[in-house]
C-alpha cells in the first residue's frame, strides 16, 4: 500500500488519474523522488505490478503432450489397443498383448517426437524473442543503468533521448520539450511536442530531445497494454488444421469402409472363427491409420521454422509456415521496408536560386541550419549529404541556434564565418520560407511551381534562405533574406527492395505497398520500385469520395486489382485484409504499431517487422528481425520446400492406407489368410521412422503458390494405393497357389506353410511401402530429384531391419517363419527392377576355370558389362540362376548361337572363382 491515501490496487485499477496530477502530488503518491528508487524497493514493487510487459499464456507442458494424444487419428489407434487386450480375448486364446504394447508404444513414440520438436522450436523462438527484448536507462540507487525495460515499476525514473521507444507510460521532468512519434500508438502521422508534465506514452518514439521521466504505469496497465489487451488472442482454425481433419477423416472412412465389409463377409457368410476375425480387423486398424501423421508434419514444421529463424523470421505460430507457403498477396508497409526509413536529398533535382552558387553550397547551407547532434530525421538527412559532418560548422563559429517549432516551422543558426562576419542561415517549411524572404511575383511563382513538381513526383520541399547580420547580435533582426534553394526530399527505396519484389511477382506473390503517406509519395516509390503506380487514397476505396473513374467499380474489385493504398490509417487495413479474403486470396501484413495488431490478427499471415513494437509481435505470427522485403520473400521460399514435404507425406499416407486396407481385405477374404497384427505394426514403425526424415528431405520449392488440394491428393493416393493392393494380392496369389516363384528364381515353395507366407507377406509390403516414399517425394521420375542423404540411410537401415526379421525370425505369437535369403534377394530384386529398369545385358562368353577354350554347356549366357568395363556375370541355366562373378571383358567379337546357346566369342577373364549349375 501507497501512504499517501491511495493503494497500488488503486493504481492498478486506474482509479486514480496520475496522468493529469500535479507532479508534487504524484511523487507523494508514488512515493518516490526524482533520485530514483532503491534497488530493493524496485523488486518489492514489480512483485506487485509484475513484469512490464504483455501478458503471455502459459502452456502446461504435460497437457501439452497428452494433446498430441488426443485427436482422431489417435483415437483410431487407441481403439485397436483396447481391442487387442478386450476383444482379443477369446476364441481360447489370451489377450494379445503384444499388439497392445507395441501400439501404446507407437502412440508414446509419436507424441514424445512431435513435443520434444514443437517445444525446442518454440524456445528457440523464445530465446530470439528475448534477445529483442527493449532496453532502457534507468536510475536506481543513485545511479545510471542500462536495465531490461521489463523491470520497470511506478515510481521509477528513467531518461527518453532521441530514438527510444519509450518504455512505459510516464510523465516528464524538467527540461527541454521533446517531439514524439505517436504513430504507432495513434496512427498520427506527424510527431507532436511534449512539454514537462505531459504525459508520454509506452510504445511511442522519441524524434527529437532528451529528458527524465517518472513511471506512472507499466505492462497492462499502460495506454499500449490496454490497447493491445483488446485484440482477440484466439487464432483462427487454419488451414492445416482443416487439412489434418479433412486427411484423417478420409483415412478413417477408407478403414471405417473395410472393417464393414470384413466384418459382413467373415463372421455372417465366412463363419470365420472369432479370434482370427478380430486379427484381421486389428490388421486394418493398425496399418491403414497415419498415426505418424500429425508427428511427421509438425516435425517438418518445427525444423522449418528453425530455419527460418536462421533467416532472420521467427515463427510464433508453426502453422503459419503452410498458410505463408499459399500466400499470393503481400500488403508490405513502405516506411522502412519497402523504403530506408531514412529521407535523403535527390541532389540532382536542387533548385538553385542565386547566380553563381552551385548545389553542394545550398546543401552545406541547409546542413548549417541543422543540429550536428541530437538531430531530427531533417537535420540529419541534410548533414549526411555532406561527405564528413564537421564540414556543418568547419570555418564557423555558432553564436545561436534555433531548433525547430510548430509555430515558425523552421530552424535556424546564426554564426561567425573567418573573417569576423555575422550571418544567419535558416531551412524549413517552403510557405514559411517564402513569406520570411518576402519573395513576389516571378520568384514567388518558380518556387510554387517547383513545389508542385515535386509534390508531382512524391518529393517533399524544404527551403534554404540566408542573411547578413551587420549589428553582429543574435537578437538582431538583421538583413533582408534572400532565398537560396529548394531541396526534394525523399525515404529511398532499399538497394534490394526492386529485385525482391520482381522475384515476389515471379513466385507469385502480389506486392501491394500500404503508406499513410500521401497518393503521390506512394506512386513515386512505386515507380522506383517497379511495382505500379495503380494506387489510391483508402478513403475512396473504402467507399468514400469516390473518384468518378472509379465509381462504378466495385470496392473488393478494385482493392484486389490496386498496387496500393495511400493515406492508410490502421482501420484501413484491417478493412484492405477483409476483403482481399473474401475474394479467396491468402494475405499476408506487414506491421509495426500497436494500431496493427487487429489487421495483423485478421490476416492469414501477421508479420511484425524489424524494431517493431510488442503489441504487433504479440498479434503477428512471424517476427521478423532484419529489415527489408528480402526475408519474406526467402521465407516463402523455405516456406514452400517445408509444404512440399508435407504434401509429399499426405499423398504418401493416403496411398499406405489405401493400400493395406484393399490388398489385406481382400487377401482375408478370398484366401481366408490370416496376416498378423504384429507384423503390421511392425511394418508401421519401420514406416514411421524412415518417413520421420522426409522433413530433412531435399526437394524443390512450388514456383507459384501451394495450396492444399485435397481432391489431387485423394486421386493420387487412391491410384497408388490400389495399384499397390493389386500387386500385392498378386503376389500372394503366385506365392499360394503356383509354383511361380520356385521355378522362376529357384526358391523353395511356400505356398503350404502359412508362416513363410506371412514372413514374405511382410516382406513384400514393408519393401513396397518404404520405396514408395521415393515415388511421391517427386512429381517425375522417382530418380530425378535426388533424396537426402538421412533419407537414403533411413531406408537402407529399415530395409535391412526388414530383410532381418523375414529371413531369420521364428516368431509363433507373430505367426512368423523365416524364409531364408532366396526370396529375400528376389524380393528385393524385383522391387529394384521395378522402381529402375535395367538395361538389356550384353551375351559374352566366359572361359572356365582349367579351360580356356569350353566346352559350354547348353544354356544363355548373359553379363551387364560391356566393351573394356567390368561388371557382374550371370549365367542362366534350367535350374536356375548362377552368378559367376566378377569379369573383365577384353575384346567384342561376332555373336554365334550353337545348339540353343547363345554366346559373344572373345576373350573374357574371371576375377573370381565360379560355379556351374
Amino acid at each position: 500500500m501507497a501512504d499517501g491515501g491511495i493503494t497500488w490496487d488503486d493504481i492498478m485499477k486506474e482509479t486514480v488519474d496520475l496522468e493529469h496530477m500535479p507532479m508534487d502530488e504524484l511523487f507523494d503518491q508514488l512515493k518516490c523522488t526524482k533520485q530514483g528508487l532503491t534497488g530493493d524497493e524496485g523488486r518489492r514493487r514489480l512483485g506487485i505490478f509484475g513484469p512490464n510487459k504483455l501478458e503471455e499464456k502459459k502452456e502446461n507442458k504435460l497437457l501439452k503432450f497428452l494433446g498430441f494424444m488426443w485427436n482422431p487419428l489417435s483415437w483410431v489407434m487407441e481403439a485397436a489397443a483396447i481391442m487387442a487386450i478386450v476383444l482379443a480375448n477369446g476364441g481360447g486364446k489370451p489377450p494379445d498383448w503384444q499388439d497392445f504394447v507395441g501400439i501404446t508404444t507407437l502412440l508414446i513414440i509419436n507424441s514424445t517426437i512431435s513435443f520434444i520438436e514443437e517445444n525446442n522450436a518454440g524456445n528457440a523462438a523464445a530465446a530470439l524473442m528475448a534477445g529483442l527484448a527493449p532496453k532502457t536507462k534507468l536510475l536506481r540507487d543513485g545511479k545510471w543503468s542500462e536495465e531490461e525495460a521489463a523491470d520497470l515499476v511506478p515510481g521509477d525514473i528513467i531518461s527518453i533521448k532521441l530514438g527510444d521507444i519509450v518504455p512505459a507510460d510516464a510523465r516528464l521532468l524538467e527540461g527541454d520539450p521533446l517531439k514524439i512519434d505517436q504513430a504507432a500508438l495513434t496512427g498520427e502521422s506527424l510527431p507532436v511536442t511534449k512539454k514537462p508534465g505531459d504525459s508520454v506514452f509506452s510504445g511511442s518514439t522519441c524524434k527529437q530531445g532528451e529528458i527524465e521521466a517518472v513511471v506512472i504505469a507499466t505492462g497492462v496497465h499502460t495506454f499500449f497494454g490496454k490497447a493491445a489487451h483488446l485484440v482477440d488472442s484466439t487464432n483462427q482454425v487454419g488451414h492445416f488444421q482443416k487439412v489434418l481433419t479433412a486427411i484423417g477423416n478420409f483415412c478413417i472412412c477408407s478403414i471405417a469402409v473395410g472393417l464393414v465389409i470384413e466384418i459382413v463377409i467373415m463372421y455372417p457368410i465366412q463363419k470365420r472363427t472369432y479370434r482370427n476375425g478380430i486379427d484381421n480387423l486389428l490388421v486394418l486398424l493398425i496399418g491403414g491409420i497415419p498415426i505418424a501423421m500429425p508427428t511427421v508434419l509438425s516435425v517438418t514444421m518445427a525444423i522449418g521454422s528453425h530455419k527460418l529463424s536462421q533467416q532472420g523470421a521467427i515463427t510464433k505460430r508453426m502453422t503459419a509456415i503452410e498458410e505463408m507457403a499459399g500466400m499470393d498477396i503481400l500488403c508490405s508497409d513502405k516506411t522502412g521496408t519497402l523504403t530506408l526509413n531514412k529521407l535523403t536529398v535527390d541532389k540532382t533535382l536542387i533548385e538553385v536560386f542565386i547566380k553563381d552558387m552551385d548545389k553542394d553550397t545550398v546543401v552545406l547551407m541547409g546542413a548549417r541550419a541543422s543540429r550536428v547532434e541530437n538531430q531530427d530525421a531533417i537535420d540529419a538527412c541534410i548533414v549526411g549529404m555532406l561527405g564528413n559532418p564537421k564540414e556543418a560548422r568547419a570555418g564557423v563559429t555558432e553564436v545561436h541556434f534555433l531548433p525547430f517549432n510548430p509555430v515558425d516551422k523552421r530552424t535556424a543558426m546564426t554564426y561567425i564565418d573567418q573573417s569576423g562576419n555575422w550571418h544567419r542561415v535558416s531551412k524549413g517549411a517552403p510557405e514559411q520560407i517564402v513569406e520570411l524572404c518576402n519573395l513576389k511575383d516571378e520568384p514567388r511563382n518558380r518556387v510554387f511551381n517547383i513545389i508542385d513538381k515535386f509534390a508531382e513526383r512524391g518529393l517533399r520541399s524544404l527551403a534554404v534562405c540566408t542573411q547578413t547580420v551587420p549589428e553582429k547580435s543574435k537578437e538582431s533582426s538583421g538583413g533582408p533574406w534572400v532565398f537560396v534553394g529548394l531541396l526534394p526530399l525523399f525515404d529511398p527505396p532499399r538497394h534490394d527492395s526492386a529485385e525482391t519484389i520482381r522475384r515476389a511477382l515471379h513466385l507469385g506473390v502480389n506486392v501491394k505497398m500500404i503508406t499513410g503517406d500521401q497518393l503521390a509519395i506512394g506512386k513515386e516509390t512505386g515507380r522506383r520500385l517497379g511495382m505500379g503506380t495503380n494506387m489510391y487514397p483508402s478513403s475512396s476505396l473504402l467507399g468514400q469520395n469516390k473518384d468518378s473513374a472509379i465509381a462504378n467499380i466495385p470496392i473488393e474489385e478494385l482493392i484486389e486489382k490496386a498496387d496500393g493504398f495511400a493515406g492508410v490509417f490502421p482501420e484501413h487495413k484491417y478493412e484492405i485484409v477483409r476483403k482481399l479474403q473474401e475474394r479467396n486470396h491468402i494475405v499476408g501484413m506487414t506491421g509495426d504499431g500497436v494500431n496493427d495488431a487487429p489487421a495483423l490478427k485478421r490476416a492469414d499471415i501477421g508479420i511484425a517487422v524489424a524494431d517493431a513494437t510488442d503489441a504487433a509481435r504479440g498479434a503477428s505470427d512471424i517476427v521478423l528481425t532484419e529489415p527489408g522485403l528480402s526475408v519474406i520473400v526467402s521465407a516463402v521460399l523455405t516456406s514452400r520446400a517445408i509444404f512440399q514435404r508435407m504434401k509429399n507425406y499426405t499423398i504418401y499416407a493416403v496411398s499406405i492406407t489405401i493400400r493395406v486396407v484393399l490388398g489385406f481385405m481382400l487377401i482375408a477374404l478370398i484366401w481366408k489368410f490370416d496376416f498378423s497384427p504384429f507384423m503390421v505394426l511392425i511394418i508401421a514403425i519401420l514406416n514411421d521412422g524412415t518417413i520421420m526424415t522426409i522433413s530433412k528431405d531435399k526437394v524443390k520449392p512450388s514456383p507459384m503458390p501451394d495450396s492444399w488440394k485435397l481432391k489431387e491428393i485423394f486421386i493420387t493416393g487412391i491410384v497408388y494405393g490400389t495399384y499397390l493392393a493389386v500387386m500385392t494380392v498378386i503376389f500372394f496369389w503366385l506365392a499360394q497357389e503356383s509354383d511361380f516363384f520356385s521355378e522362376k528364381f529357384g526358391v523353395h515353395p511356400i505356398k503350404d506353410n502359412d508362416y513363410e507366407l506371412t514372413a514374405a507377406l511382410y516382406l513384400q509390403v514393408s519393401i513396397v511401402s518404404q520405396a514408395l516414399i521415393f515415388v511421391t517425394r517427386s512429381r517425375s521420375w522417382s530418380y530425378t530429384e535426388r533424396p537426402g542423404l538421412l533419407l537414403l540411410t533411413a531406408f537402407f537401415i529399415a530395409q535391412l531391419i526388414a530383410t532381418l526379421i523375414a529371413v531369420y525370425a521364428n516368431w509363433d505369437f507373430a505367426k512368423i517363419h523365416g524364409i531364408g535369403w532366396g526370396w529375400a534377394v528376389e524380393k528385393h530384386g524385383t522391387i529394384c527392377s521395378k522402381t529402375r529398369p535395367l538395361s538389356q545385358p550384353k551375351r559374352t562368353m566366359v572361359k572356365e576355370k582349367g579351360k580356356p577354350n569350353g566346352p559350354w554347356p547348353n544354356g544363355l549366357y548373359t553379363g551387364s558389362n560391356s566393351q573394356s568395363k567390368q561388371g557382374l556375370l550371370a549365367i542362366k541355366m534350367p535350374s536356375g540362376l548362377t552368378w559367376l562373378g566378377e569379369v573383365n571383358l577384353i575384346t567384342l567379337q561376332s555373336t554365334h548361337k550353337t545348339k540353343g546357346a547363345s554366346y559373344t566369342k572373345g576373350e573374357c577373364g574371371i576375377s573370381s572363382e565360379a560355379e556351374r549349375s
